[in-house]
C-alpha cells in the first residue's frame, strides 16, 4: 500500500545512498534516521556506488521495508523501472532524466512525482504539467554531494520559486541547521539533505532541528 503525497512529508526529507556512508551500513544509517523522526526518505544510489543492479534492489527492497514500517514514504531517486520493482511511494527525477511527461504517465497512480527546479524558466514548465506532486530547487547553498550541481540559487533564489511554484518546494543543497529558520522563511515546505544527516554527530538532535524550523506558528 503506497502513501499519498502530503506536503508535511518535505519537512525533514533524507537523501541517501551507498556513496554517501562509505564502511557504513546503510540500513543502520536509514533506521536511525527513521527512528529521529525523518519525514520522507530518497533512496540515491549512483555515483561512487559499488552496488551491482542486484545489490540494489535488495538493499532497496529492505529500506523500502522499513520506510513502510515506520510510514514514510520511500523515494526513489531518477530510475523509474526500480522505483516501480520495489513499489515506491514516489520516484523524483531531474531536468536531465526521462522527461517528466513519460515518468508521470508510466507510474500514474501507482506513486507520486518529484522534480528537480533551478530556475523560474523550469518551475514555470512545470506548474503547466499535471501529476507533479513537489518540486525539489537548489542548490541553495554550494554543495559537495553533487558533481553536477546547477549553478547556487541563493535564498532570495529560493524565495522567488517557492512564490511561482503551484505545487510545494523543498529545498536542497548545502543546508546547514544554522540555515534552516532561513529556509522556512522563504515559505519552502521543508529541506532535502544529504551530508547535514550523513555528518550528524547527533541525528536525532538535527531532525528536531529540521522539524521545529518547519512548525506551522
Amino acid at each position: 500500500m503506497t502513501l499519498k503525497f502530503e506536503p508535511t512529508q518535505l519537512r525533514a526529507y533524507f537523501v541517501c545512498g551507498t556513496q554517501d556512508v562509505p564502511g557504513q551500513d546503510l540500513n543502520v544509517v536509514v533506521q536511525t534516521a527513521l527512528d529521529a523522526g525523518i519525514t520522507a526518505f530518497q533512496y540515491r544510489d549512483k555515483g561512487n556506488s559499488q552496488l551491482t543492479t542486484a545489490e540494489r534492489f535488495a538493499l532497496g527492497q529492505q529500506l523500502r521495508e522499513r520506510c513502510a514500517q515506520a510510514h514514510v514514504p520511500f523515494i526513489v531517486d531518477d530510475d523509474v523501472e526500480l522505483a516501480l520493482a520495489l513499489q515506491a511511494d514516489g520516484v523524483h527525477v531531474g531536468q536531465k532524466d526521462d522527461r517528466v511527461t513519460q515518468v508521470i504517465q508510466r507510474v500514474a497512480n501507482q506513486m507520486f512525482v518529484g522534480l528537480s527546479c533551478s530556475t523560474l524558466a523550469e518551475v514555470q514548465i512545470a506548474n503547466q504539467l499535471e501529476g507533479i506532486a513537489y518540486l525539489g530547487s537548489g542548490p541553495i547553498f554550494p554543495t559537495t554531494s553533487k558533481a553536477d550541481a546547477d549553478p547556487v540559487v541563493g535564498l532570495t533564489g529560493l524565495r522567488q520559486l517557492v512564490v511561482t511554484a503551484s505545487c510545494p518546494v523543498v529545498a536542497i543543497g548545502g543546508i546547514t541547521v544554522a540555515q534552516l529558520p532561513a529556509i522556512a522563511a522563504t515559505g519552502a515546505a521543508g529541506a532535502a539533505v544529504i551530508s547535514m544527516l550523513t555528518r550528524s554527530p547527533d541525528m536525532a538532535a538535527t531532525v528536531k532541528a529540521m522539524l521545529t524550523a518547519t512548525e506551522v506558528h
